[in-house]
Parts: C-alpha cells; sequence; structure tokens
C-alpha cells in the first residue's frame, strides 16, 4: 500500500520541521522528491536526505510568495522529470503579534506566504497534473483555522491565512475534480517542529494547550507526514475536499 514509484513529488518549506518529514517520507514510498524552500543551503542538506533513501538530489530555493520564482522553479522541475504528480504546500511562517499592535506588513507578509503561497504554487501544479488526468494536491493548514473553536493569541494573521487555505481547498477539489486532480488539508495540532519552538510560548501556555489533549502529549511530524502520505497514494482516491485533523484529540475533548 501507498506506493508512490514513479510519481513526482514538490515540497514547499522543505527544509525542516514538517516538511522535512514529508519529503522523507514521501521518498521513502518510492517517489522522486523536490526540495524546495527558501534557503538554499539547508535544502540541499534534506535533500542528502532523500538521496541517502535511495531518491535523485533535487532542490531549489523558492520564495513561495512570488510568482515568477514559482514559475521558475516549477518549469525547472517539468524539464528535468517531465511531470509532476503530487504537491505538498507546506510553507508557511508564524510570527506572533497582538491583534492591536499587527502592522499591515506584518499581516500582509503572512498571508502572502501561507496563503497566496499555496494559491500560486496550486495553481501552476494543477495545470500540470492536469496534462496527465491525475494529481494530487495537499495543502497544509492548521487546528487554527476557524470554525473549531481554536484561536490563539497574537495569531489573528495566522488563523486567518490557514482558514482561507482550508475554504480554498474545498473550492479547488470542485473545479480541479474533472481534470482527475483531489485535492485535501491537512491541519495539525500542537506539533514538535522548529516553528513551534520559535513562537517562544511560555511554559504555562503550552502546558495548559497539552492539558486539553486527551493523548497528553506534543505530535510529532512524522506524524502528520504519514497524512501527507496517505492523500498522495492511490489508496485516498476517493477523498477530496477534505480536512484531516493530526491533532492528538484536541477536538474531541
Amino acid at each position: 500500500m501507498f506506493n508512490l514509484q514513479g510519481k513526482v513529488a514538490l515540497i514547499t518549506g522543505a527544509r525542516r520541521g514538517m516538511g522535512r518529514t514529508h519529503a522523507l517520507a514521501l521518498a521513502a514510498q518510492g517517489a522522486k522528491v523536490v526540495i524546495t524552500d527558501v534557503d538554499l543551503d539547508e535544502c540541499e542538506l534534506v535533500a542528502n536526505e532523500v538521496a541517502s533513501l535511495g531518491g535523485e538530489k533535487v532542490c531549489y530555493k523558492l520564495d513561495v510568495s512570488n510568482k515568477e520564482e514559482v514559475e521558475r522553479v516549477f518549469d525547472e522541475v517539468i524539464k528535468q522529470f517531465g511531470r509532476l504528480d503530487i504537491l505538498v504546500n507546506n510553507a508557511g511562517i508564524y510570527a506572533p503579534k497582538p491583534f492591536l499592535e499587527m502592522s499591515e506588513e506584518e499581516w500582509d507578509r503572512t498571508i502572502d506566504i501561507n496563503l497566496k503561497g499555496e494559491f500560486l504554487c496550486a495553481q501552476r501544479a494543477a495545470k500540470e497534473m492536469a496534462k496527465n488526468k491525475w494529481g494530487r494536491i495537499i495543502n497544509i493548514a492548521s487546528i487554527a483555522s476557524g470554525g473549531v473553536g481554536v484561536g490563539i493569541a497574537g495569531g489573528s494573521h495566522y488563523t486567518a491565512s490557514k482558514g482561507g487555505i482550508i475554504g480554498m481547498t474545498e473550492t479547488l477539489a470542485i473545479e480541479l475534480a474533472p481534470f482527475g486532480i483531489n485535492v485535501n488539508a491537512v491541519a495539525p495540532g500542537a506539533i514538535d517542529t522548529p516553528m513551534v519552538g520559535a513562537a517562544n510560548l511560555p511554559k504555562e501556555v503550552m502546558d495548559a494547550m497539552l492539558a486539553g489533549v486527551p493523548l497528553k502529549r506534543i505530535g510529532r511530524p512524522e506524524e502528520v507526514s504519514a497524512a501527507v502520505v496517505f492523500l498522495a497514494s492511490d489508496e485516498a482516491s476517493y477523498i477530496t475536499g477534505s480536512t484531516i485533523y493530526v491533532d492528538g484529540g484536541w477536538l474531541a475533548a
């Protein structure tokens, strides 16, 4: 099951955290994996790990909010592999700031990377996938995306972007279904990643958050990657427009 041999996958924001584990998990199932991120040096480190699993070393610098860079990188991928089958829209930032102190520039930067970046990459990927009548677009959202009772103080820009991702995912699933493209979202809860660490959440805040998680622990990036691999596979062929929450039972509590 979950055999991805012959498939070409591109992961954004793949230099660390969940992006890195998504790349390694897809490569372990046989996919040819393209590593992209804003830091090329760190991309190459992950590409080396992919190569150690028997894959090719392929990495590109990519600012997902820059349409010209998106077009250039996708052009290179198609030139090298002739196709694109799987897109994991993982790139994102979280720079907390109280709502009343947030600048327009801080709002725009988060929306541009987290939401517009997923739009730009999904649109270009879908144009390539449509040629082969098969594709998987997996958008990484968040448990804090609206409608489920989870907000993040200081994260109005972040939660707005993640809610937009889920709304976009549902619409793209409808529009792209005739082209054989499935579009889904994965919404992680509390996951042990460098981005979470960089947020410097006070211990009491983290403890209070985990107290509401039935499994009583923070999640591992690999546990989110398992959902990504499933959605990328033929075993998920009848799943589109869905959001899978990987949250340790947080929403069930």
